[in-house]
């Protein structure tokens, strides 16, 4: 039944592909709802600007952020109500004290039309909601990274957080990302750029999602193609390295960073860069001093745990054996009690009082026993009287 019930989850672990070391499922779901959110704020955001827009248009172009603006939106209201006072705050707003200075000359000259003050509580209402989902991005954000940091640390150091995770989520999981070769990975996200080309017989593209990487917007237009392959190749030993280690660093997303660098040098100068082998040497030693130091650290830690459970046991023996004394003085002083009371026998064993015991026992036998003489007094009497008579 255990070999039937480990294969069992073994099984479903492979079909709904976790794993139980590196939880990138939580990735996949980050990434995807932080994309979602980026629609819905821009959406949001641009209904704001649409709906406010009627009482002071002047706003749109002088505050171009959405976040930005839906703060002003709410803050400002009824722009006939702006005044000097409200300056500062706005500049605090803006972080900008000439466009707070010119928004605030706006609103004096504006041509938008007048505003009710119910349309006005539901607009602020609207740019309140907007101003929670943005911020809500942020803290999704930085979520984000930290589970990157843990799940795939190199990738992250090489092509970034956000890119890194879209592969990632895209690929279906990082064991999928790592087992693909770096032609895969150099076209990941661009699928029906590369069949219609196929079909048309026309040029293949350069790259998909590694585009949206800093690399490439770095790179000459003639060498975005031979950067995107480089970086392919990178970021496949990266996640293979992240996949398949026991603990993961960063050092090597380091290293192949620098790589990426020195090829982008390489294509603007002609500076011949390192070879592989050397980095990759240097990478391993200072991989092996920073996984030291954490086994260091978690040896630590796990002593720490060790002596504070052996501290919370003693300290539960130590009650344990305060409050059973407590609870043999009493029988000890009931003992000595009936000792002097002549309750308790030498042995020290109890006994139950004789008083009470005899009578029981003779009620019980002394019911039977009394009615067997009774009827033989009755049979000697009847038999003397007919010896009489």
């Amino acid at each position: 039944m255990k070999a039937q019930l480990g294969l069992g989850h073994s099984y479903s672990r492979a079909k709904v592909k976790f794993n139980v070391n590196r939880v990138d499922n939580m990735i996949i779901q980050s990434i995807s709802l932080l994309d979602q959110l980026d629609k819905d704020i821009n959406t949001f955001s641009m209904r704001v600007r649409e709906w406010y827009g009627y009482h002071f248009p002047e706003l749109i172009k002088i505050v171009s952020d959405n976040y930005t603006y839906c703060r002003m939106a709410k803050y400002i209201g009824n722009r006939k109500e702006l005044s000097e006072d409200k300056l500062e705050a706005m500049e605090e707003i803006v972080m900008d004290s000439a466009k707070a200075q010119a928004v605030l000359d706006a609103s004096r000259s504006s041509m938008g039309m007048d505003i009710s003050p119910i349309d006005l509580i539901n607009i602020e209402s609207f740019s309140s909601r907007v101003i929670s989902l943005s911020e809500y991005r942020k803290g999704l954000q930085d979520y984000l990274r930290s589970k990157m940091n843990q799940v795939a640390p190199s990738l992250s150091a090489l092509i970034g957080e956000v890119v890194g995770a879209r592969l990632i989520s895209h690929a279906g999981s990082l064991t999928n990302l790592a087992k693909y070769p770096a032609s895969t990975v150099q076209i990941l996200g661009a699928e029906k750029a590369l069949f219609r080309a196929l079909k048309t017989r026309g040029n293949t593209p350069k790259y998909g999602l590694i585009f949206h990487s800093t690399f490439i917007g770095r790179a000459a237009a003639k060498n975005k193609g031979r950067i995107s392959r480089y970086l392919a190749n990178k970021c496949t030993i990266a996640s293979r390295i992240d996949c398949f280690s026991e603990i993961p660093t960063p050092v090597f997303g380091d290293k192949l960073r620098a790589q990426v660098e020195e090829r982008l040098a390489f294509y603007e100068t002609g500076e011949a860069p390192r070879k592989n082998l050397e980095v990759m040497k240097e990478a391993q030693q200072e991989a092996t001093e920073v996984v030291s130091e954490i086994k260091r650290k978690l040896e630590k830690k796990e002593r720490k745990k060790k002596k504070r459970e052996k501290r919370r046991l003693e300290a539960l023996e130590a009650t344990g054996e305060a409050a059973a004394p407590q609870e043999e003085e009493t029988p000890s002083k009931k003992k000595k009690k009936r000792k002097s009371e002549g309750d308790v026998s030498e042995n020290g064993v109890e006994e139950e009082p004789q008083e009470e015991r005899t009578p029981a026992k003779k009620k019980k036998h002394s019911a039977p026993e009394e009615t067997p003489t009774s009827a033989q007094k009755k049979k000697r009497k009847s038999k003397g009287l007919q010896e009489e008579s």
